[in-house]
């Protein structure tokens, strides 16, 4: 389905300046829907002069819906929407007596010129399925007259406005707690689960003809609320922002929820406000559980690396006071299998998320190599390439493979003083990891068999590979004479 952008690029006029103000609209037009408790659908005008293109469309939530079917990227040559052509032609609202009908279905329909700068850039049509129509309660003719008052300033070019936007994510909907106050900031009318918000801050009686940022302050304590210009801008109904605040204490303990403001300013004179409001306590306990919880799996992490590196050490105070040289070299090659696990949970302690950026483990697991390998060869480590982020069921088993393919290189590549060199290739195509152990060394023996080996480090890194990562290994001479082991997995 084709964006406004690319709509208005392709077959209008309009200017990224005109794009950005009906993107803004865009922003709060469920809001309208919900209170019209109709469909609305944004006409540009064509380049031509043709007509119109559908460029953006939204249903309400409050009601049924006058076009089942998606009019996004639809033509309406001129004539055919004759109130459209009207909205356009007069720049003002344009309304009919008579409801169209559409599939059995009848629909009042209503015109709205959008303005920006003193012109005229688009068209909004209000489609109200009739069906849907009942006795209008007190909730209802608020959200007409408060949709109708909206319509006036979209019509007069004062909204959307373009003041501070919420940053919310869980930006309150109509349905979810709805509030008119007038010029003053006294709540003239509150829907049923408005009045509900604020009896969770523990008001007892009605919200009918208090002032709202009065009323408030008595409910909420300062610790809890946002600053006092905030709080009279938002609440006051004189600025079009959104705040967060909430209740500590009593029966209201932990209460928190979002106040959002949009002034009423049609024909230019200001009012009132609608407030909207909603209830997050439980969004915000469930974020504070979250960050416990990642909290407490760092925390894990950290022990684990702690106890890994206490295992390693008693390895190592062992082979010091062991006799057999066999036995000690085992036992230093448990130590550094120990050590490159140890490294990925520490790095995991350290991270927000379970994954790791594993080029900083693979550098840390070469200078092991270069560092404390037993070989007297005098080896250096180069990587080509990056394994970029890599997730943790991947991180663990791949630094082993790597720390062992390494290890093989340095140990039996070379002989007592050569000097050499082990380059670490890494490629990433997609959902492919491509990596590579290069040396310039000896190359395997004569007759080497993948599948005859009694290598144990081999055989850690071939079942590694296979079953843990579900790859492929591969064993074979480099270019330069040496020893190439290559392996191949998915990461995604």
């Amino acid at each position: 389905m084709p964006t406004l952008s690319a709509i208005a690029r392709r077959h209008t006029d309009l200017d990224e300046a005109d794009v950005s103000w009906l993107q803004l609209l865009q922003a709060d037009w469920q809001i309208i829907a919900d209170l019209s408790f109709a469909d609305l659908v944004l006409w540009l005008p064509d380049r031509e002069g043709g007509g119109f293109w559908a460029g953006g469309q939204m249903r309400p939530t409050t009601g049924p819906t006058a076009y089942v079917d998606d009019m996004i990227g639809t033509f309406s040559p001129t004539g055919r929407r004759p109130l459209v052509d009207e909205a356009w032609t007069r720049r003002r609202i344009a309304r009919e007596g008579n409801p169209e009908w559409r599939d059995d279905v009848p629909v009042r329909v209503e015109a709205i010129p959008v303005r920006r700068d003193d012109e005229v850039i688009a068209v909004i049509s209000r489609n109200t399925n009739l069906l849907g129509v009942r006795t209008p309660s007190l909730l209802e003719i608020n959200y007409l007259q408060t949709a109708s008052d909206l319509a006036q300033m979209i019509a007069e070019g004062t909204f959307p406005s373009a003041a501070q936007r919420s940053d919310h994510a869980d930006t309150p909907r109509v349905g979810d707690g709805f509030l008119r106050v007038d010029a003053e900031g006294r709540v003239v009318y509150a829907s049923p689960n408005g009045l509900s918000v604020y009896r969770k801050l523990g008001l007892t009686g009605d919200l009918t003809g208090h002032l709202l940022t009065d009323l408030t302050r008595d409910l909420v304590p300062p610790r809890r609320r946002p600053d006092e210009e905030t709080l009279s801008a938002v609440l006051g109904g004189r600025s079009h922002r959104d705040t967060e605040l909430g209740s500590s204490g009593g029966p209201a303990e932990g209460v928190s929820l979002i106040v959002r403001s949009i002034p009423l300013r049609p024909r230019g004179e200001h009012i009132g406000a609608m407030i909207l409001l909603r209830d997050v306590t439980d969004l915000r306990r469930r974020d504070r559980e979250l960050i416990t919880k990642d909290a407490t799996i760092r925390e894990i992490h950290h022990r684990v690396k702690n106890n890994l590196q206490t295992v390693a050490a008693l390895l190592r105070l062992q082979a010091r006071r062991i006799g057999s040289p066999e036995a000690a070299a085992a036992l230093e090659e448990a130590v550094r299998r120990v050590g490159s696990i140890a490294i990925v949970h520490e790095t995991l302690s350290q991270a927000v998320e379970e994954t790791v950026a594993f080029d900083d483990i693979a550098d840390r697991l070469a200078r092991l190599v270069t560092d404390v390998g037993s070989t007297t060869a005098q080896v250096r480590v180069r990587r080509e390439g990056g394994f970029g982020v890599l997730p943790s069921e991947i991180a663990t088993p791949l630094a082993m493979v790597v720390m062992e393919l390494m290890q093989n290189a340095a140990e039996h590549g070379y002989e007592a003083g050569d000097e050499g060199r082990i380059v670490l290739h890494v490629e990433r195509h997609g959902a492919v990891l491509d990596v590579a152990v290069e040396d310039d060394g000896r190359g395997l023996p004569e007759g080497f068999d993948l599948d005859e080996t009694t290598s144990l480090g081999l055989s850690i890194v071939r079942t590694l590979v296979e079953s843990e990562l579900g790859g492929h290994l591969t064993l074979g001479h480099s270019l330069e004479g040496g020893t190439r082991a290559a392996i191949s997995l998915p990461v995604e």
